[in-house]
């Protein structure tokens, strides 16, 4: 009997809360509108991946050989020819910013090849942004190392197919040196495209935000009204408030959760590789602790004002800088590695990565899903502990 006075008594608080989010559009705009928003102008406008990068051209052998070189950088069109100068124009288009980078082939680049002596290029690139300029290298390493094996082919080969005949020494030997070649393979994400890696991320970033603030605001509302003596005047248990109004919000934040993932995967092209029922299992978890860790705030502030900006900071630039969204945690220094710890979005991240990119388990998840309900039944038990029922 007293489990089912239990129930009626948090189904009863809980339909209240329903009604309450009914008459307030705003807050099905911030739980339903703002997370979608918010995930498309991340999706779109924060990407790592760099195309058509301005590229400027120095070549001094004027040769097919570098002519097929410079063609080399651009066919992917991860390079595109902004401009081509002579040695000492490099320097000024780069200082310019016309150009991210400056390829340079030095005369005889041709005759080297030819005559199988370490022929050599350089690349000049703008230093200023370090993002942009380890990305350049890494392309140019890349095509560099591809279009070195398609020489060592064709002057294997006995073939001149590259070669310019007229800057060529003598003919290259019919046999090919053994040579060790090593093939790699990029796993879960072979495209590098930065939308895989983000979405996972603005999930645990937009529900933590999102169920925060839910809390925050909704709570604190009662008490600058004053309703909130009402509540204490009721026969209904404390325990019975809190879950009456965390239950409602918690089926906005798994709302929240499906919507993110729908629009993840049909508009970012995210994989939903491993379970959905795991899935939702460790983001029903994490709504609960960030809905408590909401919960507490609007206890101790009992000021909407007070409730926005504490409930920002606490969970905004935690989930964005601490969780491993955006930066390595190892590479963090170790303070902040420590603090890490304690933020339930570095769990959440690292479990929607695995289970949506690689297909994890629950062999593989249960670490991430065990430090989420710790912190979930820490901040529960201290907003239940700190919901007095007095108005001070």
């Amino acid at each position: 009997m007293r489990a089912r006075a239990f129930a009626i008594r948090v189904g009863a608080m809980a339909s209240k809360e329903v009604l309450h989010v009914l008459r307030d559009p705003r807050t099905l705009v911030l739980a339903l509108v703002m997370p979608v928003v918010m995930l498309l102008l991340f999706g779109y406008g924060v990407s790592f991946d760099l195309e058509r990068l301005p590229l400027a051209i120095v070549d001094d052998d004027q040769t097919s050989a570098s002519r097929v070189l410079v063609q080399a950088f651009t066919a992917s069109r991860e390079f595109v020819v902004a401009d081509r100068v002579r040695p000492a124009g490099a320097e000024e288009s780069l200082r310019r910013g016309s150009v991210v980078a400056a390829l340079v082939i030095r005369d005889g680049y041709a005759r080297d090849l030819a005559r199988r002596d370490d022929a050599q290029v350089g690349l000049l690139v703008d230093g200023g942004d370090a993002s942009t300029a380890n990305q350049v290298l890494q392309k140019a390493d890349a095509i560099a190392r591809a279009e070195a094996t398609r020489w060592r082919d064709a002057l294997g080969r006995g073939s001149g197919a590259y070669v310019d005949r007229a800057s060529s020494g003598r003919s290259p030997a019919d046999g090919a040196q053994p040579r060790l070649e090593a093939r790699t393979w990029t796993r879960y994400n072979p495209e590098a495209r930065s939308a895989v890696f983000m979405v996972p991320g603005l999930a645990a970033y937009l529900l933590a935000l999102g169920a925060v603030l839910l809390t925050a605001l909704t709570v604190a509302a009662e008490w600058e009204r004053g309703s909130i003596e009402q509540l204490f005047a009721s026969p209904v248990g404390r325990l019975e408030i809190i879950l009456g109004k965390l239950l409602p919000y918690l089926g906005l934040g798994m709302l929240q959760l499906l919507l993110v993932l729908s629009v993840g995967a049909t508009v970012f092209g995210v994989p939903i590789r491993g379970s959905l029922a795991l899935l939702f299992l460790v983001g029903l978890v994490f709504m609960i602790a960030m809905l408590g860790q909401g919960l507490l705030i609007s206890v101790l502030a009992k000021n909407q004002l007070v409730a926005t900006q504490a409930g920002s900071l606490s969970s905004l630039l935690p989930s964005l800088l601490l969780s491993g969204m955006i930066f390595p945690v190892e590479n963090m220094p170790f303070p902040l590695q420590l603090l890490s710890r304690v933020i339930p979005a570095r769990y959440l991240v690292h479990a929607l990565r695995g289970i949506l990119l690689k297909g994890s388990g629950a062999a593989q998840v249960w670490p991430d899903l065990v430090a989420i309900a710790l912190f979930a039944v820490a901040i529960l038990g201290l907003a239940t502990r700190r919901f007095q029922r007095r108005v001070a």
